[in-house]
Parts: structure tokens; C-alpha cells; sequence
């Protein structure tokens, strides 16, 4: 094996065990190699090769030494060197936490990931029942609200491949998500935001608009959420809308000379 071929299996190596690290989502469930095949895509040696290797670095632990896995500190190590050294996080955690106590719900502040969003700063009031989601939490971006709200904020030529993208994942779902998408849009075109109702989670619902921050320009979005059986989503939504805008205005004011790339 010449030297090209040894780097080319090195970083496929680097990149299939990234995927299996980024296979633990939202829902901070322990995964068994199986469901991280199902995820993951990949051959059932493959992942049982790459789970035994993350283990051994520090990565991935057992639960219960049983079959499941979850992450440990070595993963936790490096979300949290990207939060140190994340220019944005400190602005905007005061301003975030401010309006979750102000409507009792949970704000978050996301950036794109693949298909997905990942929160990269979040806060709650103390006084509501919320999904099971914190900072580094990945959630589809065809899905929710605040990655509807981030595909509505792309130039089309950035927007058309990532829907499509989007599009072909949903395989037979994919009417439904085209469609569910286009609400979307003409919301927020409408109204500066758009929502979603027991998509993602069951009883869940989320309000979402885009921010385009620092002096990169970069398109993030921001987010309001929250469980609670049969809400009153006009009710809501006309008491978070005006509050949530005001709010996007103040990030984007504050962050206005900082670099925020993701």
C-alpha cells in the first residue's frame, strides 16, 4: 500500500467515525450497534470496528457494560473547546436567557449541520416542561421550524441542492416534506416566521425566524419552543412573534462586527 492510499484510508477511517458520533442525537439515547448501522448506513463490521476503537480513545462508553453505547467526556471534551472559543456564545446566552424567562419557553440559536441543525447556544425558563434538547442538540432541518427557517434565508441557488438533498432523504415522505416546506416559506414570507406542531416530537411545537449575523453575514436561526398538550397556537404565536423578532434585531445589532462563522 503506497502512501496515498494509506492517507486516503486514514481520513475515511476519521470521517465513518465522526459519522458514528454524530449518529447520538437530541434524544441523548443510548444507541446499540444496530441502531447506529441504521443510522449510520454502514456495514455492521464497519461500525462494531469503529464503536470498539471510539471506546478505547475515550469517545464512546458502554451503558451498563451492556450492548448500548453512549458519548463520554472525550467528545464532551471537544463541544466544549468549540464553546470557549466561540465568539457569539457569550453575546448571545444574556439575550436568549432573557426572553425564555419572559415566555416561559426554551430559545435556542442554531446553525446548519448537513441535513440537520445543531444548537449551538439554548437556555430555558425554569417554569416549563421541554424537550429533552441542550446546546450541541441535532434536529432535522426539513422537519422544524428553525431549519425551515434557515433553508428560507439561503440565496435559491444555495436553497434548490440542500432541498433536494433534503427531498431525497424523505424517500416516499418526500410530498410531504415539499409541501410542508412550502407552508413554511409562504409563512415567513408573510409573517417573519414560521412554525411547527408535533413534527419532531410529540406535543412539541416550535417558533422560528432567521438571523444573518456578524460581519460574515452568516444566516442562523432562532427559535422558541416548548411541550404542552392542545396549545393555543394563535394565542402563542401572536404573543412570542413580537418578542422573538425584537430579539432576532438585538442579536443581530450585537454581533454585528464579530466573526460568526459556525
Amino acid at each position: 500500500m503506497n502512501g496515498t492510499d494509506t492517507q486516503t484510508n486514514v481520513t475515511l477511517t476519521v470521517e465513518r467515525g465522526l459519522e458514528v458520533l454524530r449518529a447520538f442525537r437530541a434524544a441523548r439515547a443510548p444507541l446499540s450497534n444496530a441502531e447506529l448501522v441504521r443510522r449510520t448506513g454502514f456495514p455492521k463490521a464497519t461500525v462494531s470496528r469503529l464503536t470498539t476503537t471510539l471506546i478505547a480513545i475515550g469517545y464512546l462508553r458502554r451503558v451498563g457494560g451492556g450492548r448500548q453505547f453512549e458519548l463520554s467526556a472525550g467528545a464532551l471534551s471537544m463541544g466544549h473547546a468549540y464553546l470557549e472559543a466561540n465568539p457569539v456564545i457569550n453575546i448571545v446566552n444574556p439575550f436568549i436567557q432573557k426572553l425564555a424567562d419572559k415566555l416561559e419557553l426554551s430559545v435556542a440559536l442554531a446553525v446548519p449541520h448537513r441535513l440537520d441543525m445543531i444548537y449551538i447556544a439554548w437556555r430555558a425558563s425554569a417554569r416549563i416542561a421541554t424537550l429533552r434538547l441542550g446546546v450541541g442538540s441535532l434536529l432535522p432541518m426539513e422537519s422544524t421550524s428553525v431549519g425551515r427557517a434557515y433553508l428560507y434565508a439561503l440565496s435559491p441557488a444555495e436553497r434548490e441542492p440542500l432541498v433536494g438533498a433534503l427531498l431525497e432523504a424523505a424517500g416516499e415522505h418526500a410530498a410531504i416534506v415539499r409541501r410542508n416546506l412550502e407552508v413554511a416559506f409562504a409563512d415567513l414570507s408573510e409573517s417573519g416566521v414560521c412554525m411547527s406542531v408535533g413534527e419532531y416530537q410529540r406535543n412539541a411545537y416550535g417558533i422560528a425566524l432567521p438571523v444573518v449575523v456578524g460581519r460574515s453575514r452568516t444566516i442562523m436561526s432562532l427559535n422558541c419552543g416548548a411541550i404542552e398538550l392542545d396549545p393555543d397556537m394563535t394565542a402563542i404565536r401572536n404573543r412570542v412573534m413580537p418578542e422573538l423578532k425584537a430579539t432576532a434585531r438585538k442579536l443581530t445589532e450585537e454581533l454585528v462586527d464579530v466573526d460568526c462563522e459556525p
